[in-house]
């Protein structure tokens, strides 16, 4: 009467190179995107226990854009290990300063599942802050986020 529910083997994961311009992009628009298709729940052939996500490459991550005050009043925080080392930096001071593109990755990394198939999936992204990606060796497609809903993107 019912089917048997589909698993993905190792041996039948295809995972395709994407290419992203993140330039204009709202920040968490993007991420969850791409969190979506790094686990691959974008395929008919999706299997919750195997990375079988796409690896993506994000480009011009320096120029993603916050809606509304983000940009100044959002609080980025860490712990130093020692008591009382909690420190906070906003979003403007990390995407000014020397590595903006750990704004995408931090982004992308809250969304993604905790656990070693999570790390697992992180590990196929691949940020870079300027126009250029040493990954030209595997022709990822283009993927233009901004065409898909008209929100995605801000016009600064």
């Amino acid at each position: 009467m019912f089917g048997k529910t589909y698993s993905a083997k190792a041996a039948d994961i295809e995972k395709k190179w994407v290419v992203i311009d993140a330039a204009g992009l709202v920040v968490g628009r993007l991420a969850s995107i791409v969190a979506l298709r790094l686990r691959g729940k974008h395929k008919p052939t999706f299997t919750p226990h195997m990375d079988d996500g796409d690896n993506i490459i994000v480009i011009n991550a320096e120029k993603v854009v916050f809606t509304g005050r983000k940009r100044d009043q959002k609080v980025y925080h860490y712990h130093t290990g020692y008591p009382g080392g909690i420190k906070e930096r906003s979003a403007k001071f990390i995407l000014d300063g020397r590595f903006p593109e750990r704004v995408v990755e931090k982004a992308v990394e809250r969304m993604l599942p905790r656990g070693p198939l999570g790390r697992k999936q992180l590990g196929n992204l691949r940020v870079y802050k300027g126009s250029a990606h040493p990954h030209e060796a595997q022709q990822p497609q283009v993927l233009d986020i901004a065409k898909l809903n008209p929100k995605n993107a801000r016009t600064v």
